[in-house]
């Protein structure tokens, strides 16, 4: 019988994670702890004995490099990949670059709050978790999904909110509970899917 295996990792804390910068599709490297935490996460992994078939993973280079090192430490440094814009971090439009802190001195403290945690309203000309959802949860289901029940082992490595999108779809989450759903940077959680592509387990490999 087949796994239906499906890993979800958010890459290593980025440069701009440590600076608490609004980054979105703006590309910071990773920083020495960031690099370290997708190193772990390969080696958590392949603890578990998994290899994979396939990895999908955004534009933008802290997802590409945390999956690069996760595979270097599974020993799958080849494995096909594909990347695509709408795996892609939410933009953050006008909030992009700024820390996070001096957003709160111009826009007020709760304007700033209903940017970052309302589901359905964007930031100034950027995206809400709502747009993100409608832009990453098509090609879930259209491109990543077919091959984990195909019984391919599937590896995305992605960003805290287009993650979520998958883990609210996953999870059969709310829009309230996607909101306080935290993913953390550099820990792959691994889903094994039944064949109607309900999830049949979850394993967080947190701590």
């Amino acid at each position: 019988m087949s796994e239906r295996l499906l890993v979800l990792c958010r890459h290593g804390q980025s440069e701009w994670n440590l600076k608490n910068l609004f980054t979105g599709w703006k590309d910071p490297g990773l920083t020495e702890l960031g690099v370290a935490e997708a190193k772990t996460a390969g080696q958590k992994l392949k603890a578990l004995g998994l290899q994979f078939d396939i990895a999908f993973t955004s534009a933008l280079s802290r997802a590409q490099e945390t999956l690069r090192l996760a595979l270097d430490e599974i020993g799958q440094p080849n494995l096909e990949t594909i990347r695509d814009w709408r795996l892609n971090e939410r933009d953050y439009g006008d909030l992009t670059g700024l820390n996070k802190d001096d957003a709160r001195k111009k826009w007020g403290e709760e304007q700033v709050h209903v940017w970052r945690r309302s589901y359905d309203v964007p930031p100034p000309g950027g995206e809400s978790l709502k747009d993100t959802v409608a832009r990453t949860l098509p090609y879930y289901v259209q491109d990543i999904l077919p091959q984990v029940l195909q019984g391919k082992r599937v590896l995305v490595s992605a960003h805290g909110n287009s993650l979520r999108a998958l883990v609210m779809v996953l999870e059969r989450l709310t829009p309230e509970g996607i909101l306080k759903r935290e993913l953390a940077t550099g820990v792959p959680i691994v889903y094994r899917l039944k064949a109607d592509s309900t999830v049949e387990s979850v394993h967080d490999l947190a701590g």
